[in-house]
């Protein structure tokens, strides 16, 4: 391996290479964490959409099917607003039930998809367990950072799923230029050029779905992933639709019904089940288990335009690691 890939993000994490497998709520389940983190990346269950009890045997399948690290990726629900003070954010019930299982378990990684873990970092820390927050801008960056976090992935506007505003190019070295903690860099990134893009950033490593959604390991419908092979980079939209916050997904008739109907849509997480009791049924399992995916939620990312084919994910860490290696080599000889 090129020694500029073996960055502080494998330290951290003790993990071989710098790639992490975003946690993508339903999609991201045993087959497709273990595949990852024995690839020598490191896998990360998405806790949205599971029960607690298929949670906990999630995880411990992902146990049986590996030693090497890995995490549970938990969107951080509130009853309210976030609060100024981390120290007294209330967090759901759900959450507060997930992040216990957790913790139980002994999981060496907690990554917060959605809102902001700080107050559950010093008990995590007291159990040996790394936590990582996904934020949109500056503004939370510096907030979950304040809150002791150990890793901040800076996800920009072409990412897949919740997603913010910034586009990647200009929020990684602004994160970057705000807060001491290390960042990883997520939002339009599928291949090793978006790797060595991140490390010029400063970022120390990547957060990738949308390949992973392309993978044969991916707990989701063929439909699902043949549609980002298929699609092109206009074919995401923005949207609040599916969640209530926005969240980048494929563009299809729900997407599009709902472009005339933003008044009407509900707070995260109240929005789920208006939509589907709307659809007839869960908006995630229509398209991601059932294949509808002309009317359910597809969390997809601009990086679509990249993906050409539906790989094993041991394929997938080769071809970002090899092509990030090559490009180290061209660019040394120049």
């Amino acid at each position: 391996m090129h020694p500029v890939l073996k960055t502080q993000l494998c330290e951290l994490l003790g993990i071989e290479k710098p790639i992490l497998q975003a946690g993508m709520g339903f999609v991201a389940r045993a087959d497709l964490v273990a595949a990852a983190s024995n690839a020598g990346a490191l896998g990360v269950i998405g806790a949205a959409s599971l029960t607690l009890d298929q949670l906990r045997e999630e995880i411990r399948k992902v146990k049986d099917m590996t030693d090497k690290p890995f995490g549970v990726d938990i969107l951080f629900a509130t009853y309210g607003k976030p609060s100024s003070d981390p120290r007294i954010e209330e967090f759901t019930d759900d959450v507060r039930e997930q992040i216990d299982s957790v913790f139980k378990e002994r999981v060496p990684v907690l990554a917060s998809g959605l809102g902001n873990p700080a107050p559950v970092v010093p008990q995590a820390h007291e159990l040996g367990i790394k936590v990582i927050a996904v934020v949109g801008n500056t503004k939370n960056a510096k907030r979950v950072a304040a809150g002791g976090v150990d890793i901040v992935v800076a996800q920009g506007y072409d990412g897949g799923g919740h997603t913010g505003r910034v586009g990647t190019f200009t929020l990684v070295p602004a994160v970057c230029d705000v807060i001491n903690q290390p960042v990883v860099a997520a939002g339009g990134i599928a291949d090793g050029r978006g790797l060595v893009a991140a490390l010029a950033f400063g970022a120390i490593g990547v957060w990738i779905g949308t390949r992973f959604v392309a993978s044969k390991e991916a707990f989701a419908h063929m439909n699902y992933k043949n549609k980002i092979v298929e699609i092109d980079d206009e074919a995401t939209v923005r949207s609040r639709c599916f969640t209530g916050k926005p969240c980048r997904v494929i563009k299809n008739a729900t997407t599009a019904a709902w472009e005339s109907r933003e008044a009407e849509i509900e707070p995260f997480p109240l929005q789920l089940m208006k939509i589907s009791e709307e659809l007839g049924d869960n908006a995630f399992e229509l398209a991601r288990l059932h294949g509808k995916i002309d009317l359910g939620s597809c969390a997809a990312g601009q990086s679509s335009a990249l993906i050409h084919d539906v790989k094993s994910v041991a394929d997938i860490v080769d071809d970002i690691m090899n092509e990030a290696e090559e490009i180290l080599r061209k660019l040394s000889v120049a």
